[in-house]
């Protein structure tokens, strides 16, 4: 504890006696300082213990006391010890009344006591509390670093909410809280997410201080990492602002975390070499292979339905994807791979799991921004493309990739961030003719036959969609055209002419539809 005029009026040596604001003593002292100005306010930064002899003042006018009173409480003064004695033989009464009205502990020195004596017991008093303080924080870090290395995260956030009285939070890189102490502080870091992830926009280190959620404490945020972007942060509720010790405590807890969160980026960066040989070797057909490289890592995942998705985007937007799908994993305990390829994210994630769920959030979420102008517009060369494949295991994963792929292509052609490839199996072939390629295609095979048309010569482009469109039945063809059968079989003989193909060839006919189809825009 500092010393408070309590402890100095306690203090054996000094002799002091109270002459007013006995209800005030509890009060801590910053300092003691010995002014005889009459108006010292100037060189006051509040919470001294002012020491005169009234050399300078007037002490027996009330009217000048209340205004030298009023001016010391009003600058923060806590305490004023007046030296009988010298200047007078005691405190005069115009002095002591105005103390009383302002509310001014007021301390009577006594001749035999030295104001260098009560600075002396002021300053002695200070310098054990600030030994307490770093005795104690140093104690807390014994513990602290004790807790790291034995229980992980969740033991330093027990320790550190022990020490500082109150509660602490562990957020991860999407700002989810992965962990409490105690427990029943979950509900109020959780509603605190708004605030980490404005705290997570700010390069690292940064920190932050927010009222409690329903004002029930007051809220330290960190920031944890030392990348331009920080990967968690750590949230401390007290009662109030917390003491030097406990202010140890919290650097010590960010400085714990830290470690162990770069020390996660290390293991991180060593796990995802490992699943990029994983990803080989599934890939090469290699199963069983790959089961013994993975080991407890990725085993439970190999073990079960996953899913293969293939990812292409700008550098942040991969970095967002990747935090997205990691973060919902850790939360579900689901095993993930995770291998970056330069441009290009390739994930294995359990079938209908979180993090799979993320993927898709994240996807739509993109699609989203793209429809808001100032929030994306429309789609950029470096724009998030996506590409899932159907529920797979380890023996057919070459397949799964493929898929996903074939899905990542048809959804970079059709503007679209995310396609599942059941999605391309129980849909319909038509929508790839919109390809620009297959229009060129298709104009090419029909132009011959629009130049007839275009003379006046016959309709032989209708002709031919209502004959094939019939399967080559003539009279249900001429039919639905209004003409003679015999027509209908010139207009094909033309067709065949012009053309230089038999229509008696399926592959010709099945050309010819799918021309029709990708020109006429159905």
């Amino acid at each position: 504890m500092p010393p408070t005029l309590a402890s100095l009026v306690h203090h054996s040596a000094l002799k002091l006696t109270v002459r007013a604001g006995e209800d005030r003593l509890d009060v801590p002292v910053r300092w003691a300082h010995v002014s005889e100005l009459a108006d010292p306010v100037p060189y006051m930064e509040g919470g001294e213990l002012l020491l005169i002899t009234a050399l300078k003042l007037d002490a027996e006018d009330p009217e000048a006391m209340r205004r030298y009173v009023k001016r010391l409480v009003g600058a923060g003064v806590v305490g004023l010890g007046f030296a009988v004695g010298v200047n007078y033989e005691e405190i005069p009464g115009a002095l002591v009344e105005a103390a009383e009205q302002e509310g001014l502990p007021l301390l009577e020195v006594p001749r035999r006591t030295p104001f260098l004596a009560i600075s002396k017991a002021v300053s002695a008093a200070i310098a054990a509390d600030q030994y307490r303080a770093v005795t104690a924080g140093f104690a807390a870090q014994r513990e602290l670093t004790r807790q790291a290395l034995n229980a992980g995260p969740e033991g330093v956030l027990s320790a550190l909410a022990a020490q500082v009285d109150g509660w602490a939070a562990l957020y991860d890189a999407s700002g989810a809280v992965v962990a409490t102490a105690p427990e029943w502080a979950g509900r109020r870091a959780a509603r605190l997410t708004a605030e980490v992830e404005r705290l997570r926009e700010r390069p690292a280190p940064a920190s932050s201080v927010v009222g409690g959620p329903d004002n029930e404490d007051r809220v330290e945020l960190h920031s944890l990492g030392t990348g331009r972007r920080p990967r968690a942060a750590l949230a401390v509720g007290t009662a109030s602002a917390p003491g030097t010790a406990e202010r140890y405590a919290v650097h010590s807890a960010i400085a714990l975390l830290t470690l162990t969160t770069e020390r996660s980026r290390s293991l991180r960066a060593a796990e995802q070499r490992v699943g990029a040989a994983v990803l080989r070797m599934l890939l090469a057909g290699q199963p069983d292979h790959a089961r013994g490289v993975a080991g407890d890592l990725y085993g439970g995942l190999l073990d079960a339905p996953f899913r293969m998705i293939v990812a292409d985007a700008g550098a942040e937007l991969l970095a967002g994807l990747t935090e997205a799908v990691e973060s919902a994993a850790a939360r579900a305990g689901e095993a993930l791979l995770v291998v970056p390829e330069g441009e290009r994210l390739v994930v294995l994630a359990a079938d209908a799991g979180a993090a799979l769920g993320a993927c898709v959030e994240y996807a739509a979420a993109r699609e989203a921004a793209r429809a808001v102008p100032e929030q994306g517009g429309a789609a950029e060369e470096d724009d998030l493309v996506v590409g899932v494949s159907a529920p797979s295991g380890p023996i057919a994963a070459a397949a799964a990739y493929k898929q996903a792929e074939q899905a990542l292509s048809v959804a970079r052609r059709r503007g679209r961030v995310l396609v599942e490839h059941e999605q391309l199996a129980s849909g319909s072939v038509l929508p790839l003719l919109a390809d620009d390629a297959v229009k060129a295609f298709a104009d090419g095979l029909l132009r011959a036959l629009h130049e007839h048309d275009a003379t006046g010569r016959g309709d032989l482009v209708a002709s031919l969609r209502a004959w094939l469109s019939r399967h080559g039945q003539w009279d249900a063809a001429a039919a639905d055209l209004g003409v003679h059968r015999h027509t209908l079989r010139y207009r094909m003989r033309r067709v065949e002419e012009i053309l230089g193909r038999s229509l008696d060839d399926p592959d010709v006919r099945m050309e010819l539809w799918l021309a029709l189809k990708a020109t006429s825009g159905e």
